[in-house]
């Protein structure tokens, strides 16, 4: 059998700092399987600029994971099956879990943020799992680690370079995920689209021309939806200047002095 480029307890050990709970050996094997396709993949076409394996588990998965268990606290590290959204009748006990599993007391506004993209962040139909939209998906980062921690949404991929997309599709099909749709677009295409659906959930991360692909991602957003970014603290300003959204106060990422998870909600 061949050796991966970093083992499965390695794995877990590097993503203590951004997680709340050990993962699960079958998410950390996929994960496992991912590096060993971006290394193969990245040979051939530029899809990181980060070559060492522990770096792409700490600095992409780590991050992206990061976002995924604000966004969806219920996950693949706290059950053992994916449970179903709660019926109305139990939103308030689920809102208080969810609160013991993230708050911070040193941190209020940013537990009290938590929360509300939480609350967000669920399908309207309390059994319907989330639309989720990631931008300039790239090597898959944050969308497809999400997808790991919260396997019942349904995810779109959007990558208009079609080398990229072709390795999205086939990270997909080697960890066997399902409920996801790679469009080898671009983001103002799909905004101008009518039909398009709009999404409650729109992540983005280190995208080009951030200013201009910030309004573009606002126009795919359901009312309502939440709007996760990993940004640069030097980007923090445009937020204001660029959206009407409500933005609570940005998260810091772990092991990082100048990245933050910032989250807004279309009123």
């Amino acid at each position: 059998m061949k050796r991966r480029a970093v083992d499965t307890a390695r794995i877990q050990a590097l993503l203590e700092p951004f997680l709340e709970s050990s993962l699960p050996p079958a998410t950390l094997d996929q994960i496992s399987i991912y590096i060993d396709l971006l290394l193969r993949w990245n040979a051939r076409i530029n899809l990181t600029a980060i070559r060492n394996p522990e770096e792409i588990v700490t600095r992409h998965f780590g991050e992206s994971f990061f976002l995924a268990r604000h966004l969806f606290p219920k996950s693949v590290a706290s059950a053992s099956s994916v449970a179903r959204a709660p019926s109305p009748a139990n939103a308030d006990s689920a809102q208080l879990q969810a609160k013991s599993q993230l708050s911070n007391p040193s941190h209020p506004e940013r537990s009290q943020a938590k929360r509300e993209a939480i609350g967000s962040a669920k399908s309207k139909d309390p059994y319907s799992p989330p639309h989720v939209l990631d931008i300039g998906s790239g090597a898959g980062f944050p969308a497809l680690p999400l997808k790991l921690w919260a396997p019942q949404i349904h995810l779109t991929l959007l990558e208009s370079n079609n080398k990229k997309a072709a390795f999205l599709r086939e990270v997909a099909r080697a960890l066997t995920l399902t409920n996801i749709n790679v469009i080898a677009d671009r983001a103002e295409v799909l905004g101008a689209r009518p039909d398009f659906p709009r999404t409650q959930v729109v992540t983005l991360r280190a995208v080009e021309h951030f200013a201009a692909i910030l309004p573009q991602a606002i126009t795919l957003m359901a009312p309502s939806a939440t709007l996760a970014l990993l940004i640069g603290t030097a980007q923090i300003p445009l937020l204001a200047t660029l959206t009407t959204l409500k933005w609570h106060p940005p998260i810091p990422v772990p092991q990082s002095q100048a990245r933050v998870l910032s989250i807004g909600i279309r009123e």
